[in-house]
């Protein structure tokens, strides 16, 4: 039987290769997304060249309403979801003493209550199936920490422990919580770094290079095949940083 997949924030970046990926390897993928809804349309218009069918559904995930209609969709069209990939969400370059209450406030929200409303609305149904996979896409400063991110990195930082609580929670019912925590990737949202800071940064990597958003969807692509790992963060960084 075919595997359901819900991948927030796939019109873009890392979570439009997921979503890609995903599909070639014959899931059927809900790719959400919402305000880019022309790429979310070339992402649904390039895969259906090659024959495969994904579906886009526009939702804000930080907002819990929202967050029950894609799940209703989903479960009312396919009956089931067997993977959730907890992609979407924002970031910001500021020094911590500027960063205001609404700075804060957004960071939290797009990134740590959409993973929180996802995540919870979703494992009703996969408790029920007692099988389910769930993929968090942190960052390399939820490990270490990154200057002028604080907010970012708290709100990374706040989904590695999640995941790790969650995955002891859920495994009696053979669900599997996992973060890829990706290093430096080759995306828009890395747009702020200078070349000369890339440059800096692929001398400092012991592979020698950026990462690519296709790193991180094999990376995902193997988590959900594999079946004995639970509650661990994975962090394709190149060797930039290893703990």
């Amino acid at each position: 039987m075919q595997k359901i997949a819900i991948v927030t924030g796939a019109s873009k970046g890392i979570g439009r290769e997921i979503a890609k990926t995903l599909a070639i390897n014959g899931i059927k993928v809900i790719a959400n997304y919402n305000k880019s809804e022309n790429e979310a349309i070339k992402l649904k218009e390039e895969l259906e060249k090659e024959n495969i069918n994904i579906e886009i559904f526009k939702a804000d995930i930080s907002k819990r309403e929202d967050v029950k209609k894609i799940i209703e969709y989903v479960i009312n069209k396919y009956g089931k979801i067997d993977i959730l990939v907890n992609n979407a969400g924002i970031s910001q370059y500021k020094l911590f003493t500027d960063i205001t209450d609404e700075d804060w406030d957004n960071m939290i929200r797009n990134n740590l209550y959409s993973t929180f409303y996802m995540t919870q609305e979703t494992v009703k149904h996969m408790i029920h199936e007692k099988s389910g996979c769930i993929i968090n896409i942190s960052s390399i400063w939820g490990m270490v920490g990154g200057s002028l991110e604080t907010h970012y990195s708290a709100s990374k930082g706040a989904i590695n422990a999640f995941t790790k609580a969650l995955a002891k929670e859920l495994g009696p019912s053979n669900i599997r919580v996992n973060v890829v925590a990706p290093g430096i990737i080759d995306t828009d949202m890395n747009k702020k770094l200078t070349d000369e800071e890339l440059k800096d940064i692929e001398n400092e990597t012991p592979l020698g290079k950026i990462g690519k958003p296709s790193d991180i969807a094999k990376c995902v692509n193997w988590l959900i095949e594999d079946e004995f790992t639970t509650g661990q963060i994975i962090s394709p960084n190149g060797g930039w940083v290893i703990t």
